[in-house]
């Protein structure tokens, strides 16, 4: 009854609000229905031939050396530069883009994984009257269905739940909500909706049950931002840009216009990273996307020009997939400082994130150990106390840097603006900075207007509305089941591959090696928990991967699913990517040893491995040593202070239990904290006490050892694959 009391309350103190913003509703509408029209003109407007397949990486680097001019020139190969890539081209102008990593390496693959408006914008574009935040909510909105329409095999409608603990909140919230869904008008994913109490802990049964009034579910986007990203760029290239990754810019080519007298940006010189050599790329148009490094490219204009990038870092963290429903997400709308903590179903994972802190612009950002426990805080007081949030469950962490940007053409040039930016330097250089994953597309189609404009461009309007990205073209939701029935593929690796690359699933799929087994026929994966395929390594390389970093973080998310899997599944990824790639044996080393680094600083393994190290506290009752001891030295018979491989397999061995010796290796490393081959009694009885204080979870010798002594006198098959627990 009193749930239905509020429910009508609501409903009375919203009347008034939305009435307010009727006008805009009907302006929505309108907008909506024309954008619809827009879709279908702009698509089939483009005259650009595509090409059924993409340039090799060499094919792209002697384009780039041998075309006497191009009409625009990108630096940056992150969501926005790939983007205006694909604008500049679709409009029939020649092209060119430089990335001096991978595509995606930076901010763009370190994102939230949302597509979305920002419920968060209009709550201050309505509390402060804030037209210019009520626009860039209403375009993200836009943009947001425009996403999901053309890459439908990488993003995907996600429902969020807002729980509620007040009774005064939920007409707030409420209100705020339905207000989100009426600027996005007819393009609103689903109307949202409000849930009693029981039904949302029936939908979300891990949260905190105490004081919970109800909750209100909207609706937002979700992709896979590296992935979608890689198939920008690789959409510009079939239009015929010739895009490259690890070509760094190394300055700015400059000639005097005879007419004005003054200096003109006129092109590039660049350098192949791979192989050293040094080429000069001409553009009549110069554009700058590189996000947090908008500044240094612009420096290399202007060495007096002020900075406008003000790089904000976001920390994310995954969590296994127990932690939240497989199709429902939460949003905290209040955290204890303020911000926002998004908590999400992805890729069968659980994200959280994020944080928001200032810091340096650097090509590697690094998680601390401060963001990661603010972030488990924060998710503490949503989920119910039944639910033990352990730090040890953390199996990735990341950090991203946004490069949000004050406006060199306001006149308040310390604000900050949550919306892009477009600048031309008078010798002709055009920057686009700041905005968001969701806006890339009018981003672009912003900046290429803007470069049209003042470099007198031959080219029409933009053609990006409706135009579909690699994979899109023939995708179905049941394109998988093809994958199963004509290859033999397993059921979760034919749906990961049709939702990886959409109907160029198959061309994986005809490279997938066969088993050998009954079933599946084809596909060997490279970790045994995650769907990612032998074949899409050798896929991968034809993408333009050339590190085993690529492959290991972009085109596999393995990365930031589960740092201990990826380093894992790092020996086989470069044999395979050193025999496409015809590496030498040293070279495949340096590639191991690079990943492993990635892996170590930039994706949470050293805040891991700092759970467990030689000054580790010991808390363990008397009892609880005694018992850890007892079992330590049934495998310790000799009494040396500690255990090898060869120990661990005596004893397996008694309980006719057989391991390969690569995996007990690789299960006695994870706890060897000085690398010397053995588990000193001291190191395993650190190992127990973070694993009783939650800091670390799912250890495999833990487990191996503990079902050993429990059947010693039995014949049982021991499990040595990771459970959920991380870092």
């Amino acid at each position: 009854m009193a749930f239905q009391k509020a429910v009508k309350g609501t409903a009375l103190i919203g009347g008034g609000a939305i009435a307010t913003v009727f006008g805009l509703s009907q302006f929505s509408q309108y907008r909506n229905k024309h954008g619809a029209f827009v879709h279908v003109q702009a698509a089939e407007a483009v005259t650009v031939p595509i090409k059924n397949h993409f340039p090799t990486r060499e094919q792209q680097i002697l384009a780039l050396q041998t075309t006497s001019e191009f009409d625009v020139l990108v630096i940056g190969g992150g969501a926005t530069g790939c983007g205006c890539a694909l604008d500049a081209v679709t409009r029939g102008l020649k092209t060119a883009l430089l990335e001096r990593d991978d595509f995606s390496s930076g901010t763009s693959s370190r994102s939230t994984k949302l597509i979305h408006g920002g419920v968060r914008y209009l709550q201050k574009a309505i509390m402060k009257l804030d037209f210019e935040q009520y626009k860039m909510v209403k375009e993200a909105l836009e943009e947001r269905a425009n996403l999901l329409e053309i890459a439908p095999h990488l993003s995907a409608p996600l429902p969020i739940m807002l729980p509620v603990y007040k009774w005064w909140q939920l007409p707030y919230y409420w209100l705020g909500i339905k207000l989100y869904d009426l600027v996005a008008g007819s393009q609103c994913l689903k109307s949202s909706y409000v849930l009693s109490k029981s039904r949302a802990l029936e939908l979300f049964p891990m949260l905190r049950k105490d004081k919970l009034v109800g909750a209100i579910v909207y609706y937002d986007g979700q992709h896979n931002d590296a992935r979608m990203n890689l198939s920008i760029a690789l959409t510009a290239a079939r239009y015929g840009a010739a895009t490259a990754n690890y070509a760094e810019v190394l300055c700015l080519l400059k000639t005097t216009d005879p007419a004005s007298g003054k200096e003109r940006v006129c092109g590039v010189r660049c350098r192949d990273v791979l192989t050293g050599q040094e080429f000069d790329v001409k553009a009549k148009c110069v554009i700058n996307a590189t996000g947090p490094f908008t500044d240094s490219v612009r420096k290399m204009d202007d060495q007096e020009v002020p900075n406008i990038c003000q790089p904000s870092a976001g920390v994310h963290i995954v969590m296994p997939g127990y932690y939240s429903p497989d199709n429902m997400g939460l949003l905290d709308p209040a955290t204890s400082d303020g911000r926002v903590i998004f908590f999400l179903p992805w890729e069968k994972m659980t994200i959280a994130g994020t944080t928001d802190s200032p810091t340096d612009v650097t090509s590697h950002p690094i998680p601390t150990e401060e963001d990661i426990n603010f972030i488990l805080n924060e998710v503490r007081n949503y989920l119910s106390v039944d639910v033990e949030v352990r730090r040890g469950d953390v199996l990735a962490a990341w950090s991203g840097i946004r490069p949000l940007v004050t406006d060199p053409n306001s006149k308040d040039t310390q604000s900050i603006s949550r919306n892009h930016v477009v600048t031309i330097s008078d010798s002709g250089l055009v920057t686009i900075a700041g905005g968001k994953w969701t806006t890339y597309r009018a981003m672009a189609q912003d900046t290429i207007d803007a470069a049209v404009q003042a470099h007198d461009l031959k080219a029409g309007s933009s053609k990006t509305i409706g135009l579909q990205l690699q994979g899109a073209e023939d995708w179905s939701p049941t394109l998988y089941i093809r994958l199963v029935q004509d290859y033999g593929l397993e059921s979760e690796v034919a749906q990961h591959l049709a939702s990886t690359y959409g109907d160029k699933a198959f061309e994986v799929a005809k490279i997938a090696q066969v088993t050998g087994k009954r079933w599946p026929i084809v596909g060997k994966r490279l970790v045994s928990e995650f769907p990612y395929i032998e074949a899409e390594v050798v896929y991968g390389v034809k993408e333009y991967a050339r590190t085993a970093v690529d492959m290991v973080s972009r085109r596999t998310r393995l990365a930031f699913l589960n740092v201990q899997a990826a380093e894992e599944a790092l020996p086989r990824i470069v044999d395979i990517m050193g025999k496409e790639l015809n590496w030498s044996e040293q070279k495949k080393k340096e590639e191991l040893e690079a990943a492993k680094k990635f892996l170590y600083y930039e994706m949470g393994y050293k805040v891991k491995s700092d759970q467990l190290t030689d000054s580790s506290e010991i808390s363990l009752a008397p009892s609880d040593i005694e018992r850890y001891k007892k079992r330590f030295h049934m495998f310790d018979k000799d009494k040396k202070g500690f255990i090898t491989i060869l120990d661990v397999q005596r004893v397996l061995e008694s309980i006719s239990v057989q391991i390969a010796e690569n995996t007990l290796h690789d299960i006695l490393n994870e706890v060897d904290l000085n690398k010397n081959g053995q588990v000193e009694l001291n190191e395993f009885l650190q190992l127990m006490s973070a694993i009783q204080k939650g800091h670390v979870s799912g250890s495999r010798l833990a487990v191996l050892m503990k079902t050993a002594e429990e059947n010693l006198h039995q014949r049982v098959v021991i499990p040595v694959d990771r459970s959920g627990g991380g870092l």
